[in-house]
C-alpha cells in the first residue's frame, strides 16, 4: 500500500515536471493544461491557486511562473530533476505534518 502510494505520487510529480520541461513521456507529449492542471486544480488550487484570499504560503501552482518559482534553497518544480523539486519532496514526504496536500484538506493524490 505504501509503495503504491509512493509510486502514484512519484508519477504525478514526473508528469508535472515533464510537462513543464516540454518533455515527452511514454512516446506521448504531456500537455500541462490537459493532463496536469486538472490534478493540481482538484488537489492543490484551493490553497495554492488563483484566489489571493485563500492562497497559502504565497505559493501559486496555477501558473507556470508559480511552479517554476525559485525558493532560494530549492525550486517548486525543477524541470527534469524531480528529486530537487519542492513539489516532489512535499507530496512524497512521510511526515504528515509536512506532506501535501495536508490531511485536513480532504484532498488526496
Amino acid at each position: 500500500m505504501l509503495r503504491q502510494l509512493f509510486l502514484s505520487r512519484l508519477t504525478i510529480v514526473a508528469l508535472v515536471i515533464a510537462a513543464i520541461g516540454n518533455s515527452i513521456a511514454n512516446a506521448e507529449e504531456i500537455r500541462f493544461d490537459r493532463q496536469i492542471r486538472p490534478i493540481l486544480s482538484a488537489n492543490c488550487f484551493s490553497c495554492h491557486g488563483p484566489d489571493p484570499q485563500s492562497r497559502q504560503a504565497d505559493l501559486r501552482l496555477d501558473t507556470r511562473e508559480g511552479l517554476l518559482a525559485d525558493l532560494g534553497i530549492t525550486s517548486i518544480v525543477k524541470p527534469h530533476s524531480p528529486e530537487e523539486s519542492e513539489l516532489y519532496l512535499r507530496i512524497s514526504e512521510s511526515d504528515s505534518d509536512v506532506r501535501m496536500p495536508p490531511a485536513d484538506s480532504e484532498h488526496q493524490l
